[in-house]
């Protein structure tokens, strides 16, 4: 994806969100939404190469370049994501920070 999208940062990939586990931010699909996923053609287990039925909570984590986590957004409710401006005011303020 880095390459094919020309992006200039890299991308964290999780097979089997197990480094979201590691965080807290991994959920199991119960079995009624399962069936609801299996009943739209939606197969978690061939997309994520694993058979947990599990995906990751919409979290946004910012990681100075030393490792220290500078800002977290994470919400269980899937439905509340992290807004992309929230993200960058984030990253403005740790640049001015940085810069200090």
């Amino acid at each position: 994806m880095v390459t094919s999208h020309s992006l200039g940062f890299d991308i964290l990939s999780d097979p089997g969100n197990t480094y979201a586990a590691e965080l807290g931010l991994r959920f199991q699909i119960p079995p009624n939404i399962k069936s609801i996923y299996e009943g739209f053609k939606i197969n978690l287990a061939q997309t994520n190469g694993d058979e947990s039925w599990t995906l990751p909570i919409p979290s946004r984590i910012i990681v100075e370049k030393g490792g220290t986590i500078f800002d977290v957004e994470a919400d269980p409710d899937y439905t509340s994501r992290p807004e992309p401006n929230a993200t960058l005011e984030s990253l403005l303020q740790l640049q001015a920070a940085s810069a200090q």
